[in-house]
């Protein structure tokens, strides 16, 4: 081997940087499990105490220190699914956004538009372009974008902006500008709050130009305050409100009015104006207590007061809202009061006649006008902060600059003057609406108080530090896990991969001897240098990715079987040791055949990665760089060792008294029971497409929306009861499946999936835990059953949902991965081999492979007793397939070609074919071997999110092997002509 000195210093200062990268991982996990002794379960504890930390110095090189907060940012760092936390994708209205720049144009083309675009947008189109596509057909020319109505008003005119002579094509471009900058705005307004948060190395992304952003809390644990601050607008608004003997008149009259339209029964009960004044002033008489057929007043729990109309159940403000938003009952507004604006609330509790804490939200009527404008906007706010008010319950004290001061000093006034309230409301909610006793207030200076925990004054302040976001937020993706399901995880993973690592290596010693030791040591070097370059890359460990490194440790050693049965070959020729190692390096023994295998590989990993999100990519990247690494490990590293061997004149026969005669008198005719093999796979192939037809696969949520959560209780539960339960308040739908233990299920529904504000999935989650507690003896909070913390045993350990339109994207990119790797590997088999005929046998046997994986999942996935979701994982593992059905194939046909192309064996042409396939055999049964034995290991011990992961690849690497030799190379030799075969027999007989 050239160069063997600069190959030997590569490597070491490889090894030196790799090590040296792989310290501050181990630095990091050292001071966090301090933080966790001294924190003693407490998470707020612990996160202060690494903040207090966190410019400290904690690693000494002697030539350098770093601080902790240095050494956290070298780390390698895991996934939620292993470290915990939450994962969301938000969504920003560009919808919205279009509005706003628009300045809510009432344009009635512009409006269809954008509900055409609602309607209408397809899978990985964004909003936007679904917009102008919906513009174009609507306008037909008639309308442009450009007109003063709608883009070309005072907000969007001047340098950079639309002129009304531009064209739509001109307008579009200027468009696109400003809705990115909302993007960027919005990107930039929710680091702030995060960074504000609380939790350890926090990470915020956009995603192209979708209008969406990927947030990663790892570690954070209070899964609604955390839904919430990210989903929160901010927008902040003072209005003027009325009084309520101001609005009562109304308040009686749609009540009489709504008897008509709303109560069924003859007998209605008439409520007089001294009743109803009772009704809305006594504050100390409970309305608990009246019957009758009043479709709002029976609805007050608890009468108002000021600027409070009344107080109602949650659950009935949806409905009295609609009345009061209706048509028919508006027009009983006085002429006044025509633009009156009907807003809940804070939810608060209160306690009924019988002593019993219920919850209730508060009415207001706020002054209005034709364009719906508060009186002063929250923009004027310059800082706040969390503190206390005077009854020393917390609240949020506001600053606000010059022009709101002023603003705000006249609002005060006014109010002071008129003896009403001003309500302070967020995000369209009322969080307080104080009246002013002592004239107005100068200075700019306000406070927000309202029945606040304290998380929730301190996040209130931190999203208005922050500003407000230029559109709504909505969370179209998330996904929850608890730390304990992560350390299991990791356990689980860790285990798998020592012990893979076990079986790989002693099956080398086994097997090849002292060349398996140097295999051995090259495979140990090529996971420091996998490690080593993940930590350099900043990459983010998964559960999949951990899969994947366990996988490289499979086929690590395929190079240097390949080069060891290469080697063996040579030896058995007659060539001494010296000349049978160079002639297996060179291009002409082994190389070509591993460059075509691991390019094959390194094109399906490359169209994973560029398909795939969130663990699915770190899959991906770990597993494109462990084929790089074992390349580098396998060719160069093992070499070194075997020239040593070589120059100290010691023998190496890549054999073992027990693998000795392995193979080496195998002849089998593959060909003559090609009818055979075509007859099975047909059959199979035939079955796997009537139960896809009929049967259909178990689709995950990834690919058709919905929500799902592993629930693990104290003891088995009857799952057809749990299911029945559910389905009754979701709304029929409920599936609940056993996943690993008998204890916990896996619970699916598609209820209100489509609805991405954080109250859905506070519904959700509390309607969970309503069905659900009875079957917890020990009395499970919903805290504890919700939310995460260090050591959860029980109640949700993971939550995950994906909207419609994301499972639509994910669906589409599914297809053009398993169709774009097929089509990208095809293609370069025909260069490499020159002849289309190996590209077709490649592709019958990959798609061969899949049919058949699909349809034991589709006939399988009712009764086994793990998952057998098609979701993005099981994605993954059909391109894994793929690469490794074509690595395999493309090993036969190399030694095919090698075999065709010379003079190595004679006969007809099906013999010198038989000859070639049988002379791959140690090679073929020896990688597959290794890869059946590691996925074994990941199934068995790998834990139960990822099982039918693994289990799609073990079927995949069992059926790729039997297809690379029964049916790729039948196809190949069937479609080359019958004067080739007769050209090619004369060639070696002559």
């Amino acid at each position: 081997m050239q160069n063997k000195g600069l190959i030997k210093f590569f490597a070491i200062l490889f090894a030196l940087v790799s090590i040296y990268q792989l310290s501050f991982t181990f630095v990091s996990s050292k001071v966090k499990n301090d933080a966790k002794s001294f924190a003693k379960g407490n998470p707020d504890k612990e996160l202060k105490y690494l903040d207090s930390i966190g410019k400290e110095n904690v690693f000494n090189l002697g030539f350098t220190n770093f601080t902790f907060n240095e050494v956290k940012d070298k780390q390698i760092n895991k996934g939620l699914d292993l470290e915990g936390g939450i994962n969301v994708t938000l969504q920003i209205s560009v919808k919205d956004v279009l509005k706003g720049l628009a300045n809510n144009s009432k344009n009635p083309v512009f409006n269809k538009s954008l509900a055409d675009a609602t309607a209408n947008q397809r899978g990985n189109q964004t909003y936007i372009d679904a917009f102008f596509e919906a513009f174009e057909a609507n306008s037909k020319g008639t309308v442009k974008l450009a007109s003063p109505d709608i883009f070309a008003n005072k907000t969007l005119q001047g340098e950079g902006g639309i002129d009304f002579k531009m064209t739509d094509a001109q307008a579009q471009k200027v468009i696109k500008i400003k809705v990115d900058e909302s993007v960027e705005s919005a990107f930039g307004v929710l680091r702030k709050r995060i960074d504000k948060f609380g939790v350890t190395q926090p990470n915020i992304q956009k995603l192209g130009e979708s209008g969406r952003i990927l947030v990663e809390l790892p570690g954070a644990k209070d899964v609604d305050r955390i839904k919430k601050l990210l989903q929160s607008t901010a927008q902040l608004e003072f209005w003027e409100t009325y009084k309520i003997e101001e609005i009562g008149n109304f308040l009686m009259a749609a009540n009489e009015a709504l008897k008509k339209t709303e109560i069924k029964t003859t007998e209605v009960k008439t409520i007089s104006k001294d009743t109803l004044s009772a009704l809305l002033t006594d504050k100390k008489d409970s309305v608990d207590t009246k019957q009758g057929n009043n479709p709002i007043l029976d609805k007050i729990i608890q009468q108002g007061g000021g600027p409070v109309l009344g107080m109602f159940l949650p659950k009935d403000t949806a409905v009295v809202g609609g009345y009061l938003r209706r048509a028919d009952i508006r027009v009983l507004l006085a002429p006044d009061q025509h633009y009156a604006k009907f807003v809940w609330g804070k939810p608060t509790t209160l306690t009924d006649a019988k002593g019993k804490e219920i919850d209730a939200v508060e009415l207001y009527a706020l002054k209005g006008n034709r364009d719906n404008v508060a009186s002063m906007g929250g923009g004027v706010v310059t800082d706040a902060k969390d503190t206390f008010d005077q009854s020393g319950k917390p609240a949020v004290s506001m600053q606000m600059n010059g022009q709101g001061a002023k603003a705000w000093e006249e609002l005060t006034g006014r109010a002071y003057t008129q003896k009403t309230s001003i309500a302070i409301v967020l995000d369209n909610i009322v969080y307080s609406a104080p009246g002013v006793s002592s004239g107005p207030i100068s200075g700019g200076r306000s406070e927000i108080t309202g029945n606040f925990e304290i998380a929730e004054s301190k996040d209130l302040a931190n999203v208005l530090r922050a500003g407000k976001l230029p559109a709504a937020a909505d969370i179209i993706q998330s996904d929850v896990v608890g730390p304990s399901l992560g350390q299991e995880a990791i356990d689980n993973g860790t285990n798998s991969a020592l012990l893979g690592l076990l079986l790989v290596s002693l099956w080398m010693m086994v097997y090849y001897g002292r060349a398996g030791w140097y295999a051995n040591i090259a495979l140990a070097v090529n996971l420091l240098f996998l490690f080593g370059i993940l930590a350099s890359l900043g990459a983010v460990l998964t559960l999949p990715g951990i899969a994947g490194i366990v996988l490289t440790m499979g086929t690590a050693v395929d190079a240097n079987i390949i080069i060891y049965e290469r080697a063996k070959e040579e030896l058995r020729s007659g060539k001494s040791l010296d000349e049978s190692v160079i002639a297996a390096y060179s291009w002409k023994g082994a190389m070509r055949s591993i460059v075509d295998a691991n390019v094959t590989h390194i094109l399906t990993g490359g169209v994973l990665f560029i398909f795939g999100s969130g663990p699915i990519k770190g899959f991906a990247t770990t597993l494109l760089i462990g084929i790089i690494t074992s390349l580098f490990t396998s060719i160069f590293i093992a070499r070194i060792f075997i020239d040593r061997r070589i120059q100290k004149g010691g023998v190496l026969s890549f054999v073992t008294s027990f693998s000795k005669n392995f193979f080496t008198n195998f002849h089998f005719d593959f060909l003559k029971i090609k009818k055979w093999t075509y007859a099975f796979s047909a059959i199979v192939t035939v079955v796997s497409i009537y139960s896809l037809a009929t049967n259909g696969l178990d689709q995950g949520v990834d690919f058709v929306g919905g929500r799902t959560f592993q629930i693990r209780f104290e003891k088995p539960v009857e799952v057809e009861g749990v299911k029945a339960e559910l389905a009754k308040v979701f709304d029929g739908s409920a599936e609940v499946k056993i996943i690993g233990n008998n204890n916990q299920l896996k619970i699916t529904t598609k209820y209100k999936v489509q609805e991405h504000g954080s109250e859905a999935d506070e519904e959700v989650n509390k309607l969970l835990y309503d069905n659900l507690k009875k079957h917890y003896a020990s009395g499970l909070t919903y805290d504890r059953f919700v939310n995460a913390y260090d050591g959860k045993k029980l109640g949700i350990l993971q939550a995950s949902k994906v909207g419609p339109t994301v499972a639509e994207d994910i669906k589409n990119n599914a297809y053009w991965a398993v169709f774009g790797a097929m089509l990208i590997v095809g293609l370069y088999l025909v260069i490499s081999f020159r002849k289309w005929q190996y590209s077709l046998g490649a592709i019958a046997a990959v798609v061969h492979d899949v049919i058949f994986v699909l349809g034991i999942y589709s006939l399988c996935y009712k009764f086994m007793p793990f998952g057998m979701e098609i979701d993005q994982h099981f994605i993954a593992a059909i391109l894994t397939v793929i690469g490794y059905s074509m690595n395999d194939t493309v090993i036969v046909f190399d030694r095919v070609r090698e075999f065709l192309g010379g003079k190595k064996a004679k006969g007809d042409f099906n013999s010198i074919v038989n000859q070639s396939i049988n002379s791959t055999m140690s090679r073929t049964i020896n990688t597959s071997l290794t890869m059946i034995l590691v996925l074994l290991i990941m199934f068995i011990f790998g834990g139960d999110s990822i099982r039918g992961f693994i289990f799609a690849m073990l079927i995949g690497i069992i059926v790729g092997t039997y297809s690379s030799l029964f049916i790729a190379t039948p196809v190949l030799c069937d479609t080359m002509s019958e004067e080739e075969h007769l050209r090619i027999e004369k060639e070696h007989n002559s």
